[in-house]
This record gives structure tokens, C-alpha cells and sequence, in this order.
């Protein structure tokens, strides 16, 4: 009997694949969102990234060293500032042909510790600073254009994370309806939905070493492939969204290693 072999193909058959086109990711400058970023630039698009700190900008800008990265410090949570990068964004690339809105923020709180400010923080980053940077970027979007949210596998539930889970099923739902809004434009919008993920943070903000080990270590187990993604498995999706899943629109891509589909007993 004889096999086939199924190779991925090099990084240099991707070279130039998107030469000529824009992006912008939002929350850019670790883990997903610069995985992200690099994809799309060693594929050859132009791309501007943001992210809230000057320090980390600098770092991702040295990590990534190409002239197509473009970074932008920008919050938001600020309208004004959203505003400054849609601006800023006309005025380097003229329109945008994908847009990645990656940024988010998590924090493990029980019932009895939540309160209005970190409930608000939460929301403002992953729910209204989506919903806001889309809305005002969507004018520059080019007409077969995409729109890729970043959410969450939320189909298992975990204690401490109700804002987030919270947070991010929002973004699902208005997604669809951004769906349907940007059809007449041509413009495909989707989310991806991340598992577990080994990213600096994991996801969650002021970990300790001990408590990141630990929750690695339990990602691990309740994932039914039996380890956590890597960013470049993220970045592979979320670029499959905005680039090749050219009759896909208004769906939720899981990235969650059978996470979230009951897999493995």
C-alpha cells in the first residue's frame, strides 16, 4: 500500500501572496495579534498594528523587523483615539482590504469580587473598543474586503470569567449583524475562537509563573488533542478567514483543539 505525503508548504511559497494589499491588526504587538501581524507581512502586505504601549510597540517593531509593519499607539477604549487611528490609517494606506480586531483583555473573578470598574474594563476592551474601531474603520474597507473579530471558545464554561465570557459572546452576536449590514459591500465578516493558546499572557492579565504554569497545565488536559495552540496556528486561521474563505461569512471559527466540541469523551 502505498501513502501520500502531505507537506505544508514553505515559507517561500508564500512570498509575495499578498503583495499589494492592506491590513490592520488591532492589538498587535504579542501572542496572536503579532503572529498575526508577521503572517501577513511574510506574504507581503502592507500592514499597520496597534497596541496601548509605547515599550511593547517598540519590541514588536524589533521582533518583526520588516518596513511593512507599521506601528500605532492607540486605546480602544478611547473614541478620540479610534478616531486618530482611522485617520492615521486613510492617510498611510488610503483603504484597508483586511481588518483583524484582536484586542482583549481577561481577568479570573468570582461573583462576589466583580465590581462596575473591572465589569466596564472588560467591556470597554473586548466589546466596545470592537464594536467602535469597526465601525469607524469599515468606511476605508475595499469592496471584497474581510473582517475577522477575535473571541473566545466559550462552549465550556469556567468559573471567574463571567465578564469575559460575557465580553466576547457580544462580539459574536454583533458580528452576524455586521455580517449581514456590510453584504451589500461585499465585505465578509467572521470571528475566530481561540482555546487554549500559548501566548505570554494566556490570555489573562497578571498571571504568576506559578499560576500560568498551572493553567497551562489544565488547558492541556481539558483540550482533546492534549496540548494548547501555538500563535502561528491562530494567525494560520485567522488569515484562512480574511483571505481564502472567499464564500464564508458571518460564522465562528473555532481554534480550540476539539475544545469546544465535546471531543475525546
Amino acid at each position: 500500500m502505498t501513502t501520500t505525503q502531505h507537506s505544508q508548504p514553505s515559507s517561500a511559497g508564500y512570498a509575495k501572496a499578498l503583495a499589494g494589499r492592506r491590513a490592520v491588526v488591532t492589538g498587535g504587538t504579542v501572542g496572536m495579534g503579532q503572529a498575526i501581524v508577521r503572517a501577513l507581512t511574510d506574504r507581503g502586505a502592507d500592514v499597520v498594528y496597534t497596541g496601548r504601549s509605547e515599550q511593547r510597540l517598540a519590541q514588536a517593531q524589533e521582533a518583526l523587523a520588516t518596513p511593512l509593519a507599521h506601528p500605532i499607539r492607540s486605546d480602544a477604549t478611547h473614541g478620540p483615539a479610534i478616531a486618530a487611528l482611522r485617520d492615521q490609517v486613510a492617510d498611510r494606506m488610503g483603504g484597508i482590504d483586511y481588518l483583524f480586531i484582536n484586542q482583549g483583555i481577561a481577568e479570573f473573578q468570582k461573583l462576589e469580587d466583580v465590581t462596575e470598574e473591572s465589569w466596564d474594563r472588560i467591556f470597554d476592551v473586548n466589546t466596545k473598543g470592537a464594536f467602535f474601531t469597526a465601525q469607524a474603520l469599515a468606511p476605508l474597507m475595499s469592496k471584497g474586503g474581510s473582517i475577522v473579530f477575535t473571541t473566545v471558545s466559550n462552549d465550556q464554561i469556567f468559573p471567574g470569567l463571567s465578564a469575559y465570557s460575557g465580553a466576547k459572546e457580544a462580539v459574536t452576536a454583533f458580528s452576524k449583524v455586521l455580517a449581514a449590514e456590510l453584504l451589500p459591500r461585499g465585505i465578509r465578516v467572521n470571528t475566530l475562537a481561540p482555546g487554549f493558546i500559548l501566548t505570554p499572557t494566556m490570555g489573562v492579565a497578571e498571571l504568576t509563573d506559578d499560576q500560568r504554569a498551572e493553567f497551562i497545565e489544565q488547558g492541556n488536559a481539558s483540550t482533546p488533542m492534549g496540548r494548547g495552540g501555538t500563535v502561528e496556528e491562530v494567525a494560520a486561521a485567522a488569515l484562512y478567514l480574511a483571505v481564502e474563505a472567499t464564500f464564508t461569512t458571518g460564522v465562528e471559527l473555532p481554534v480550540d483543539g476539539g475544545f469546544g466540541q465535546g471531543l475525546g469523551g
